[in-house]
This record gives C-alpha cells, structure tokens and sequence, in this order.
C-alpha cells in the first residue's frame, strides 16, 4: 500500500448496496478513503464541496445514464474516471473512452483488478504532476499547464483536459518530432493487437487541438509504427513571464 493512498478519496456511484459494499470494503482494506452515492444526483450534489481523486461510475444508474454523468463531472472536475458495468457492448466502451474515462471495468469483476486500476490511474497522475515540475509546454502558440492539465489556444480560450487527454498530450510533448509506438503511449500496458483504446484517445485529443481534426496539423498518424507530434516545443515554468 502507498503511503498516499490512504489520503486518496474514491466516490462510488453505484446504486446497488451489494456491489457498492464490495467496493468500499476493498478500497478500505488498501487504504482508501470512499464516499458512496447512490445516484447520479447524489453525486453531483457531493461535487459542490467534495473534491474526489477520483469516481468509480456505474453506467445503469436510475436517474441518469452514467455516459451523461461523466459528462457533468468532466465540467466540474479533473479526478480520474472508471466506468463499472454490467453492459459489454463495444460501443458503450468506445463511447466512454471518447467522453473522458481513464479505463473501463465489467461486472462481474475481480475486487482486487479494480483496486490494481484505480491506483494505477492515481500512479500516473502522480508521476505526471511531480516529473513536470508545474511546467508549461509551448508549441505553436498553444500553452499546455502540465501541472493542472490546462490547455490554453493560440486566441487565449482555455480548456480543462481529461486526465487520459493530459496523459497522452504530456507523452507528446515530452517527445516530440518521434514516432511512438502505440505501448509508449499507454505506458507500461500490454496492448493487444485489437485493442483500440489509443486511438480513441488520440481521435478525442485531436478534436481539442486540431483545427482540422480530418487533417491533423500536429498528431500525425504513421501507418504500421505508431504516432508523430509534429511541432517545436518550448517550456516555461509556471509564472514566468513570455
């Protein structure tokens, strides 16, 4: 157990008390802390004053779909998102990939799977924030804020990005003008030949960034090696003056 976890908070959105016990008996026993919601409302409620490292979301909650409710907590905040669910279909899983979640676990599940998950996302977020120093990529005259994964365009509009968003843009930057293979930048996971979570990544943080996303002027797609981050990066630590 890290010594951080136990001042990790996990929300759980699941309306079924059974799998939500399960839940928070594990996290506990690895030393989380867990606030449990038994709606989409319950949830969005907490989101006012509770500020959650990251949310576990059921996707058949009874008063929201829990797509839409990831969608709302993207609005309000940058904590990690896992979906849990019963349905198999891919397209529920591309669809959550594409509106923001960090990863996607069926019912039924292995407890100790999605504990190994969850602090696997807390791990990057980590990693990621401490390496760049709160650091500020420059390319192109848009400002990426490494440290609260801030991306701000050339005419000053600023966007949050997911925490999968920040994680794939932060690999790009740190590396640019190199192909990458599809390994290096979902880390140390093994990818299968079908598995197409990157590129559902990639299309997502194209649509943020690209002004043509059909013709992508910086994420270049090199057939059968990997991607290219086509620009000239420059860095800048937070407050320093332009």
């Amino acid at each position: 157990m890290s010594e951080n976890d136990s001042q990790k908070l996990i929300a759980i959105v699941e309306d079924d008390p059974d799998v939500a016990r399960i839940i928070e008996q594990v996290l506990a026993d690895f030393g989380f802390r867990t606030t449990w919601c038994r709606s989409a409302g319950d949830l969005l409620r907490r989101l006012r004053t509770l500020a959650p490292d990251l949310c576990i979301i059921d996707l058949g909650l009874p008063d929201m779909d829990g797509l839409e409710v990831m969608q709302r907590v993207r609005t309000q905040s940058v904590c990690g998102i896992v979906i849990l669910t019963g349905r198999a279909h891919v397209s529920d899983r591309v669809m959550g990939l594409e509106l923001g979640a960090d990863d996607y676990v069926l019912k039924p599940f292995e407890p100790r799977e999605l504990v190994a998950r969850v602090r696997s996302i807390l791990r990057r977020r980590e990693n990621a924030a401490d390496a760049s120093a709160r650091q500020v990529a420059e390319f192109s005259g848009w400002r990426f804020n490494v440290g609260n994964n801030t991306l701000s365009a050339p005419n000053g509009e600023e966007q949050l990005l997911s925490t999968s968003e920040a994680d794939l843009l932060k690999v790009f930057v740190n590396n640019p003008n190199r192909i990458l293979q599809r390994e290096q930048l979902m880390g140390t996971r093994d990818l299968s030949p079908t598995d197409r979570s990157i590129d559902v990544r990639i299309s997502r943080l194209r649509r943020k960034l690209e002004p043509d996303s059909a013709s992508p002027a910086f994420i270049k797609t090199v057939y059968g090696a990997g991607y290219l981050f086509l620009a000239a990066v420059t860095w800048q630590k937070t407050g320093d003056t332009q």
